[in-house]
């Protein structure tokens, strides 16, 4: 269990103020949120510029995100670190976890950088296909973009520890900015300027460095106040590095687990492959809308562990569980309800129609499920149990979604083979993190170094 700071006055932990689960959902949607709806922005203005430019970006911009996605441990794992030192009432360990992870971040944007100047060139042909002007195209684009990862990481390492000090509006406040800075670029540079798609890219770091300076500059002052140094500390990095490992293979096996069912689906005809495309972009919107309940629930649950009341833990886990659960009703009965008509706003092709309105009902009867195991992550990773995390997504997977996938593909099962995989997927996570949290051994994770 994490102590206070020798120099600390009084009998125990400070407890801070516990606000709502909606006060700190709320704005984590919005910062989730800010960047697929920039994206969306991003590709209006390209598709302009024609199919090849569109297709640069998607290859590019893809690769980008990719790695984005892969190491959004340097936010889900600072925010748990700094909220146990938060909830022990050691605010300057809590800023000092932050430090930490903006080291870690420039050491992997910076080489990350640097390899993608290296390999732009043979990565961009691979993904599209070989040789032309699509991968010049995204070459072009990765090569100008590329430099700003030390910022976007950085970003995210903000995010992190603030939100780890149940500071969450300043953090929305600092990706809007970028955002908004990116925005306005954007359409400026690449028909106003003339500079096409390299408009897009130019946008994009420039709107992440206005983000990453607003960040370094909150934790700026926060050292100054505190007095925390700036050097790295290696035991640190160490620490957050093994978190990293843990957070990055999860990810991993989840981004190869929805490759092998698009694959499998591609195969079973285009009209189901479009069906699955709209269906998928659905379920993975509406997992950032859950997946802000378990950033709430990181910062209650590592701020409560913190402070030596498992109690509190577990009554957040509860509370939590049900806004979850909640909110997974209502969007499952929107779904129903919006069933004839939201699929005709994606495509009004007959055949894309009917599969639509086959895999519908696995997207929204799943959104009870997901809203309580999205939940219950946040429970877990807030008490850094993310070593128990892996292994359930791992197992399942590679023992439920994986398997399944690929057996419909096998038996010509097509997208009701294909969902039924997914679901399985849920439901094994959902009784596992439920048994775990049910137990007691989630409680007495602890923060070193």
């Amino acid at each position: 269990m994490t102590t206070p700071s020798p120099g600390r006055q009084g009998g125990g932990p400070a407890v801070p103020a516990r606000p709502s689960i909606p006060a700190l959902a709320a704005p984590a949607l919005v910062v989730l949120a800010a960047e697929p709806l920039y994206l969306l922005v991003d590709t209006a203005v390209v598709g302009n510029l024609g199919t090849v430019s569109l297709g640069g970006l998607a290859v590019g911009g893809g690769l980008l995100a990719y790695v984005a996605a892969l190491l959004n441990f340097l936010a889900y794992g600072t925010t748990a670190r700094a909220a146990r030192r938060a909830g022990a009432g050691d605010r300057a360990g809590a800023v000092g976890e932050g430090v930490q992870a903006t080291w870690l971040a420039l050491a992997l944007g910076g080489l990350l950088a640097v390899v993608f100047q290296v390999v732009a060139g043979p990565l961009t042909r691979l993904l599209a296909g070989g040789a032309g002007p699509v991968a010049d195209a995204a070459e072009e684009w990765l090569r100008v973009a590329s430099p700003g990862l030390p910022l976007l990481l950085v970003a995210l390492a903000g995010n992190g520890w603030l939100r780890g000090v149940q500071e969450l509006r300043r953090p929305m406040g600092y990706v809007l900015a970028g955002s908004l800075v990116s925005l306005v670029l954007c359409p400026l540079l690449v028909h106003v300027a003339g500079l096409g798609l390299v408009g897009s890219a130019v946008a994009n770091v420039v709107g992440q460095a206005v983000s990453a300076a607003l960040f370094v500059r909150a934790l700026a002052r926060e050292l100054a106040r505190t007095r925390v140094p700036w050097r790295p500390r290696p035991a640190a990095l160490r620490a957050q590095l093994v978190l990293g490992r843990d957070l990055l293979l999860r990810a991993a096996v989840l981004q190869l687990s929805f490759a092998a069912a698009a694959a499998v689906v591609a195969r079973s005809g285009t009209a189901q492959l479009g069906a699955h495309q709209i269906a998928l972009q659905l379920w993975l919107f509406l997992a950032l809308v859950l997946d802000a309940y378990a950033i709430a629930a990181q910062t209650l649950v590592g701020t409560a562990l913190g402070a030596g009341r498992p109690d509190d833990a577990r009554a957040t886990a509860a509370r939590v569980v049900r806004w979850g659960l909640g909110t997974g009703l209502l969007v499952a009965v929107l779904l129903v309800a919006l069933r004839p008509v939201l699929p005709g706003l994606f495509t009004d092709d007959p055949a894309v129609l009917a599969q639509a309105g086959l895999v519908w009902w696995f997207l929204a009867l799943m959104q009870p499920l997901a809203g309580v195991v999205f939940a219950l992550d946040g429970v877990l990773m807030g008490a850094g149990d993310v070593a128990w995390l892996r292994t359930v997504t791992l197992a399942a997977a590679l023992l439920g979604f994986v398997p399944l996938s690929l057996l419909s593909g096998w038996l010509d099962w097509g997208l009701a083979g294909v969902w039924s995989g997914l679901t399985l997927f849920i439901v094994l996570r959902l009784v596992a993190v439920g048994v775990r949290v049910r137990g007691s051994a989630w409680l007495g994770e602890s923060v070193s170094a």
